[in-house]
């Protein structure tokens, strides 16, 4: 048996030097693979180089969680922006009323109001108005009596006179003419202030919404006490020119847009206008009308 087996293992002198020429070949290769650089040097030009720096930056941002998708909580329907008028599925045209409504100094106190200033569709109206949040002495006066008489004597005058006000500068405003409006303390008033001179002055009365501890019922008040009537004057940014840390001192401007911006920017050809700035992904639209007055986009 181990005769028959045997035949199996016995090579001839020409299969042996076959099969040992194999073996250096096969180790030969392997070694040859692993040893030598068979990669091209290809030499990129500076700019073919930052092109390529940003694109991995960009695609690292893609690769990013997305977004928390939009969460809507209740609101003061007399701040509603033209981004949240557009989630909540309102045309332009209806956005556009409440604006101008709101430009004359007046405000809606009621959801039956609000469908009248902006002409909605009643089923839209029924979708919002559990989102509908006004001021709270608007729902103590709608279940108060409305047949109590209120007689004012001479001191009720004098004080009526007293409380008389003449519309400020929010820009000019002290720390005393914003302690004088109903619910802004010394803490308040100190962050208004704090705020208003991180910004370098207030280019909108929206930023106020910025500021931390002001409810709805305070800025509606603020809103008729006070108006902004000259913008500051700001140096205006050249946003096809400026910097990542130069861009990130705009508002509302955070790192990963501010990346965008500039990889936007590189691959169109600049920024032009307003409408290159929406088609750049993540970009704040519901703040969009106060960051371009910071921008300057010759």
């Amino acid at each position: 048996m181990f005769q028959s087996l045997k035949c199996y293992f016995e090579y001839t002198k020409n299969q042996r030097i076959a099969l040992l020429c194999l073996i250096i070949l096969s180790v030969s290769i392997h070694t040859i693979y692993t040893l030598v650089d068979f990669s091209t040097n290809i030499e990129l030009t500076k700019e073919e180089q930052n092109w390529l720096a940003q694109q991995i930056i960009i695609d690292s941002l893609k690769k990013q969680t997305k977004q928390d998708e939009y969460r809507l909580y209740p609101f003061n329907p007399n701040y509603i922006t033209d981004f949240k008028g557009y989630k909540l599925g309102m045309s332009v045209e209806e956005i556009n009323r409440l604006l101008a409504y709101r430009k004359k100094g007046k405000y809606v106190n009621s959801a039956k109001e609000f469908q009248s200033i902006t002409k909605i569709s009643d089923s839209l109206l029924t979708t919002m108005i559990p989102y509908f949040k006004f001021p709270n002495w608007l729902s103590k006066n709608k279940y108060s009596n409305k047949s109590k008489f209120i007689t004012f004597n001479k001191s009720d005058e004098d004080f009526k006179k007293k409380d008389s006000w003449v519309q400020k500068d929010i820009n000019l405003a002290t720390k005393e003419d914003l302690m004088k409006v109903y619910g802004i303390g010394e803490i308040i008033s100190d962050r208004i202030l704090k705020k208003r001179e991180t910004l370098g002055g207030f280019v909108s009365m929206e930023q106020l919404q910025d500021v931390w501890g002001l409810s709805p019922e305070v800025i509606i008040e603020l809103n008729s006490r006070f108006a902004l009537f000259k913008n500051p004057e700001i140096l205006k940014l050249k946003i096809n020119q400026a910097s990542i840390k130069e861009l990130l001192r705009i508002p509302y401007l955070k790192y990963p847009i501010a990346l965008e911006i500039i990889g936007y920017r590189s691959m169109n050809n600049g920024i032009h206008s307003v409408d290159d700035l929406l088609k750049i992904k993540g970009f704040p639209i519901d703040k969009v009308k106060i960051i371009t007055l910071y921008l300057d986009f010759k």
